[in-house]
């Protein structure tokens, strides 16, 4: 949190310094105005795009929107653009790793949605809750109410917590179901009791869990590209339990096997959320556009 408020403190140093620049100005982030720019994603993963050489300005991003509500000005399309770009080579990713599994596997393809699977009312209440927790943050943004935003931060956190830990549940479910219809052989009927499948090897899991350690350690020292050397290794030594599954948002492999406490930190990790977040920008822009496009037809007749 106090680097948090160090940021913060700087943002509003260069609105100071930056008082005769406009929103529009070619050297101004046009994505960070329309409310997402790529650059402030994952962070410290294997996505880290790096700082972005265009200036950013909470001071700029109230001008702009004041600018689109009179319907003079929208960037929204530019964002649409990028981060459909971002999701496409997510998916793709996804694509390809269901077919590799698939042809070392048929089980191993078999694909939980993840969505689904935690898409229930209280989730989706929960995530309303943070959405709008994140726009208070903002507006104590425009304000300059560093603490309250922080604050308000703070009860983000904990509401993510609260909805990774409720996900974890409910995947946690659904693999327990999976597991025991993996464990009946296609030639016994359903009836026929048959005895839990054996969990991976100890020392297998034991060496997964040091490499997930060793990435968060390496990950919070600000080292990206050793944090990715040991993610990577983590994840080959799990592909040698054929009984994976793939998380249909952010693509990470998820073992039937992982418990309740590895599967929260999955839906709590940066790069889940992340993507999370992009996909639900993206509906929103979508949603927007369309409402935009269908009243501009109506105002025509």
């Amino acid at each position: 949190m106090d680097a948090m408020r160090k940021q913060l403190d700087a943002n509003r140093n260069a609105d100071v310094e930056e008082v005769s620049r406009n929103y529009y100005d070619r050297d101004v982030c046009r994505l960070f105005l329309a409310g997402l720019c790529p650059h402030d994603l994952f962070q410290l993963t294997e996505m880290d795009l790096g700082p972005c050489s265009k200036f950013h300005s909470l001071q700029l991003r109230k001008d702009y929107e004041e600018a689109k509500s009179k319907g003079s000005e929208s960037f929204d399309r530019e964002l649409e653009d990028v981060i459909e770009r971002l999701i496409v080579e997510c998916d793709r990713k996804i694509q390809r790793a269901l077919k590799r599994l698939a042809d070392e596997d048929a089980k191993a393809a078999i694909a939980i949605s993840v969505s689904q699977v935690t898409l229930t009312d209280e989730i989706l209440q929960l995530s309303k809750e943070i959405k709008q927790k994140m726009k208070e943050a903002d507006e104590f943004d425009f304000e300059g109410k560093s603490d309250d935003k922080i604050k308000t931060l703070e009860v983000v956190e904990e509401l993510r917590s609260k909805r990774a830990d409720m996900q974890a549940t409910l995947l946690l479910d659904a693999f327990n179901k999976d597991r025991a219809s993996l464990s009946l052989p296609a030639s016994v009927p359903q009836i026929r009791p048959v005895p839990p499948p054996a969990p991976p090897n100890a020392r297998t899991q034991e060496m997964i869990n040091e490499k997930l350690k060793k990435a968060e350690e390496l990950g919070g020292q600000g080292m990206v590209d050793e944090a990715q050397k040991a993610l990577e290794e983590a994840e080959a030594l799990k592909r040698t339990d054929q009984n994976l599954r793939l998380c249909d948002i952010c693509g990470a492999f998820l073992s039937v096997y992982d418990n309740d406490r590895r599967l929260a930190d999955h839906f709590g990790g940066k790069l889940h959320l992340e993507y999370m977040l992009i996909r639900e920008k993206l509906k929103e822009l979508q949603v927007n556009a369309y409402t935009l496009s269908a009243s501009e037809v109506l105002g025509s007749e």
